[in-house]
């Protein structure tokens, strides 16, 4: 993964020796600063309305130059791999360094981990194979019920490739695949129309992907919640406990507080959890990690978009505040070390701190008793768009899958949930941790700054007492 000598797939289009250069010329008397070049090629086929609605091919390539200094960072790209683009590049990002003076920090330690494979994902099999398989979910879901009135299924994949190069002369390499198979379908029962979606992914083949019993698993666990939100009522009001089920849910954890303990927010105090290290800020037993290493995991990166090989980094342990998501420069001006979530979007954006896998470890408590444990409440199990104010952590989030829990049972599923309330406050009421921790299915996107890579999120059962539920029904 790092060899001075490795600098494929950019050697046709560059000098290594040459780009090494001008990179050192960028960051002289900079505290930091990288060169990261990327080749990105992505398919997206869909069928909708009974035929192909979408077949799309991109590539894209170019570089990012960065020198850094202090808290500013100058950074230039382009789409032109050579070395006059790179020449006009260094003017611009010497415009942070000014005269200097810094010193160049530490280069991220060597790795030769490999967290997934380089296989082309869009090689697994050819156009009219998939073409034909989107053909027979969508064939498939109509059979099962007579109420399917639309079917939409997605196949999407893509390879990234990326070298960055260091001004000390290495150069760390990562060739990033990613999968994803998705199943939308919408019922209609007298007037009424619901919809229910299903599907994931991760950085592995498509191969898995389109064989037929996992799209047939996909096909009715879409058509599934589509028939429970066709039985479902309006959604109670008021402030009731919450248990929120295992994996997906988890998405209400990445918003609520994991952006609030990324680097940056907290060097600049802007986040709800700033100046809190050593606290309790959550009930005892919650432990939360964001995890870069787990193999195959759509939000995993063997190393970051900075070269710094990527790490389980310990957020919250049983409920005090004990780490923070750094990229270099935050860390650095924090004075700790980088935990390898320096992401970004593209060589056209500069690194910033994002998660990775962002995850609540089990605790102690049976799913089934948590449940129990819910007098007047809702059990939330999907969930689908949601807003969070990261300085002071308040979040709405609206449900896609929930039921009515009276005295500890299981009731009507309903429709309208939203949930809201703040992170720092929810992570003080959470009364129970299931022992059943799961991932979602490689499903995550996420946005900060007008960038969007690509995350993992899970957790156990939880039950938090007393979050606020917007629905048009009395609780």
């Amino acid at each position: 993964m790092q060899d001075a000598r490795q600098f494929r797939p950019f050697e046709d289009r560059l000098d290594e020796a040459r780009a090494l250069h001008l990179l050192r010329e960028a960051v002289a008397g900079a505290d930091d600063g990288e060169l990261f070049m990327e080749r990105r090629r992505s398919e997206v086929l869909a069928w909708d309305d009974g035929r192909v609605r979408t077949a799309s091919y991109d590539a894209s390539e170019g570089f990012g130059l960065r020198a850094v200094r202090g808290e500013t960072a100058g950074y230039a790209h382009s789409t032109d791999l050579s070395e006059t683009a790179l020449k006009r590049a260094v003017e611009t990002a010497r415009l942070a360094v000014g005269d200097g003076g810094g010193t160049m920090a530490p280069p991220p330690p060597a790795t030769n981990r490999k967290l997934y494979g380089d296989a082309d994902p869009m090689a697994d099999a050819e156009f009219p194979v998939k073409v034909d398989t989107l053909a027979e979910i969508d064939a498939y879901a109509r059979a099962l019920d007579s109420r399917v009135v639309q079917v939409t299924a997605t196949l999407a994949a893509s390879l990234q490739e990326v070298v960055i190069l260091r001004p000390e002369g290495h150069a760390v390499t990562d060739t990033r695949p990613m999968s994803r198979m998705n199943v939308s379908i919408i019922v209609e029962e007298n007037g009424r129309r619901e919809s229910g979606n299903s599907g994931g992914g991760g950085r592995h083949s498509l191969t898995g992907l389109i064989e037929r019993e996992h799209w047939e698993a996909a096909a009715r666990e879409a058509l599934r919640i589509a028939l429970v939100n066709l039985e479902a009522v309006p959604a109670p009001a008021g402030v009731m406990d919450v248990a929120l089920g295992p994996g997906w849910p988890g998405i209400l954890l990445h918003e609520a507080i994991g952006h609030g303990l990324e680097g940056d927010f907290n060097r600049k105090k802007s986040s709800a959890f700033a100046g809190l290290m050593g606290q309790q800020i959550a009930a005892k037993g919650v432990t939360v990690l964001d995890d870069g290493t787990l193999p195959y995991r759509r939000g995993s990166i063997s190393v970051d978009d900075e070269g710094t090989p990527s790490n389980a980094t310990t957020l919250i342990e049983d409920g005090v505040l004990v780490g923070y998501m750094q990229d270099r420069q935050n860390a650095r001006l924090m004075g700790v070390a980088p935990t390898g979530n320096g992401r970004r979007q593209s060589y056209a954006h500069a690194p910033m701190p994002r998660m990775t896998n962002t995850y609540m470890l089990s605790g102690d408590a049976t799913p089934g008793d948590i449940v129990a444990d819910v007098k007047d409440g809702i059990y939330a199990v999907g969930f689908g768009g949601g807003q969070v104010d990261i300085t002071n952590g308040k979040f709405v989030f609206s449900c896609t899958e929930a039921y009515r829990v009276k005295d500890g049972k299981i009731g009507a599923p309903v429709k309208g949930a939203t949930l809201i309330g703040d992170g720092a406050t929810a992570l003080q009421k959470i009364r129970a941790v299931g022992n059943d921790m799961s991932l979602d299915p490689g499903i995550g996107n996420c946005g900060k700054n007008g960038q969007w890579v690509p995350v993992g999120v899970g957790q156990p059962t939880l039950l938090i007492g007393g979050l606020t539920v917007g629905g048009s029904a009395a609780g």
